[in-house]
């Protein structure tokens, strides 16, 4: 029993080990009662509801990126830690002072934007005092997908999502007309047959955007393709993705409303419109980038497959 304890404990004692302590009791200490508020508010509306996804996976890709991180910082968790320099240290400081800054404004005045902001913030801070600044090298996209979770303030929602759900209306009315259906549009007001549905700010909104491009970026970083022109390709063309993505969740819901009434299209299969956009954007991510990976090959032949 002696010798399960003193093992336990000569493995807190390690820096590493120390170094995870600190970072997980520093986001439990501020952001478990933030995160239990969001829960039970803005989270659960419709143009709000992907921050606790977004959260959960930046989460798991800071703890999958770990290992490459204390091997980036010259950790090794049986030896002493790399000494701290005075630059690292004060910049590290001023990080998380500033993220401690907007936390404490955000919770005390009720503002998501920078209440939930600060968390990246606080969190790049703790990295670079704890680890050191070379650690934000092996994090910096998990702290970058995190930035998607945060509410935008309402003045830049209002806007840039009255724009966007107008012409995601008018392209979805063009194609059910097309289509020979009975459709007519005014505004973002949609007549179909009987029934009349409004485009809202979760089917065409910036929130929506943001999701879609959040998953975008995760999906390519989970490839790691070599070429940096491909990726940012690939990172430009979500935006036209993510629009194609809402002109399709709006003509399912259309239809559903159209052949089975107002009560299923806002009922269930209003949620499952929801998963039909996600499913249709990582669809369209999938096959654009299939289709430049096969341009490669067709362009330098079938010995080109390093380089995709």
């Amino acid at each position: 029993m002696n010798s399960i304890i003193q093992h336990s404990l000569f493995s807190l004692a390690r820096p590493a080990q120390l170094a995870a302590l600190v970072l997980t009791a520093t986001f439990a200490l501020l952001y478990v009662p933030t995160l239990w508020d969001l829960a039970q508010g803005i989270w659960r509306t419709d143009d709000q509801a992907h921050g606790p996804m977004i959260l959960a996976i930046g989460l798991w890709l800071l703890y999958r990126a770990w290992p490459n991180t204390l091997k980036v910082c010259g950790w090794h968790t049986a030896e002493q830690p790399p000494s701290p320099s005075m630059a690292g240290l004060a910049a590290g400081s001023l990080i998380l002072l500033t993220g401690l800054l907007l936390y404490i404004v955000g919770r005390s005045q009720s503002i998501p934007f920078m209440e939930l902001g600060s968390m990246v913030w606080v969190l790049a801070g703790t990295y670079v005092l704890v680890l050191g600044p070379r650690s934000l090298r092996a994090v910096w996209f998990p702290l970058l997908f995190m930035c998607f979770m945060v509410p935008m303030p309402g003045l830049v929602i209002a806007a840039v999502t009255m724009p966007m759900k107008i012409a995601v209306s008018y392209m979805a009315e063009t194609v059910l007309f097309a289509l020979n259906y009975p459709i007519a549009r005014s505004g973002v007001l949609l007549q179909i047959g009987p029934y009349q549905l409004m485009v809202a700010d979760a089917c065409a909104g910036l929130q929506t955007l943001f999701t879609l491009e959040a998953m975008g970026l995760l999906y390519l970083n989970l490839l790691r393709h070599e070429s940096l022109l491909r990726n940012v390709f690939l990172a430009v063309s979500i935006i036209p993705i993510a629009f194609t993505a809402n002109v399709i969740r709006v003509m399912v819901l259309t239809l559903v409303t159209y052949y089975w009434g107002d009560a299923a299209g806002q009922g269930f299969l209003h949620g499952f419109a929801g998963m039909v956009l996600f499913v249709s954007a990582l669809l369209l991510i999938m096959a654009l980038d299939s289709m430049l990976r096969l341009l490669n090959k067709i362009r330098t032949g079938p010995d080109a497959g390093a380089l995709t």
